[in-house]
């Protein structure tokens, strides 16, 4: 018989949550990559933001979901999403389903004071085949949405601005979130003495833009490899660190920025950990088959 195993953590001081799902006979604590299967894809994925309804005069509802669904069940479907506010982790969804085909996840958000939320989810799957051999699929979707909740004007949510307050409103909610995270990768940078112009920046929730453009020095397919290799290691390494924390108080983590060697040898994920730690992430690139070689 399946099992259904729930992991549920919450710190109303700061209103971070964690919500896992495994179903199926073993929970696996691991996202793993495999090659990439040419052969398969995914039908739809989705990531949405919503705000649903004033909940009382202090706080809103956000309505947050992941969908992924393929044309057949594939051995094992995962999804991890994860959701910053003001570009301070807020929560955290994960789901694992066997021998599936389709994956959704929805969980309310509890909001006050006026925010940029953003969404960034990891769609994977497993697919075994006879030959003992194993492929995987990937996709990343992305949302995000602002929420003005003024005194001045009535609470209203936006993904892009339809009017001058909008706009206005959307500059100063970026403003505030860039010059936060600026300040913590700034410490982060300083703190582990990196050569910062031998890299590019990518903060995690721009990651999905490299679906279609290559990291610095990788052409497309050398790219999706290193971004399947990534969520690996941030599976392991930053999102299971928060399921595992005892002290959900102390969960002050940031976007995690990226840097991807110019040079198109190895990247840099620096972060904060649950306990407030500063932590560095290192992966190098794999080595270019012979056919990259010889074109």
């Amino acid at each position: 018989m399946k099992k259904i195993i729930w992991i549920i953590l919450i710190s109303h001081a700061i209103g971070f949550f964690v919500v896992f799902q495994w179903l199926q006979k073993d929970a696996q604590n691991v996202v793993k990559y495999f090659p990439l299967d040419e052969t398969v894809s995914f039908e739809e994925t989705s990531t949405s933001l919503e705000m649903l309804s004033e909940s009382d005069q202090d706080e809103y509802e956000i309505n947050w979901t992941t969908d992924s669904k393929l044309k057949e069940p594939v051995y094992l479907r995962q999804d991890i999403s994860l959701l910053y506010e003001d570009g301070r982790l807020k929560g955290v969804l994960g789901k694992w389903k066997e021998q599936s085909q389709d994956l959704f996840q929805e969980e309310k958000v509890q909001g006050e004071d006026s925010g940029h939320y953003q969404a960034i989810t990891y769609h994977h799957g497993e697919i075994h085949y006879p030959d003992d051999r194993i492929k995987s699929i990937q996709d990343m979707t992305h949302s995000e949405l602002y929420v003005i909740d003024s005194p001045l004007t009535p609470l209203e949510s936006f993904t892009q601005p339809q009017n001058q307050q909008q706009i206005d409103w959307k500059e100063t909610l970026d403003r505030a979130t860039q010059q936060q995270l600026a300040y913590r990768w700034n410490q982060l940078i300083t703190h582990f003495s990196i050569p910062i112009k031998q890299y590019e920046r990518i903060p995690l929730t721009s990651l999905p833009d490299y679906k279609t453009k290559p990291l610095p020095g990788l052409d497309i397919e050398q790219t999706q490899q290193v971004i399947g290799q990534l969520w690996e290691g941030l599976y392991k390494n930053y999102i299971l660190d928060f399921t595992a924390s005892s002290d959900s108080t102390n969960q002050t983590s940031y976007v995690p920025l990226i840097l991807a060697d110019k040079d198109g040898k190895h990247l840099l994920v620096l972060y904060e950990n649950p306990r407030g730690e500063k932590e560095k992430l290192l992966q190098y690139y794999p080595e270019p088959s012979s056919s990259s070689k010889s074109s």
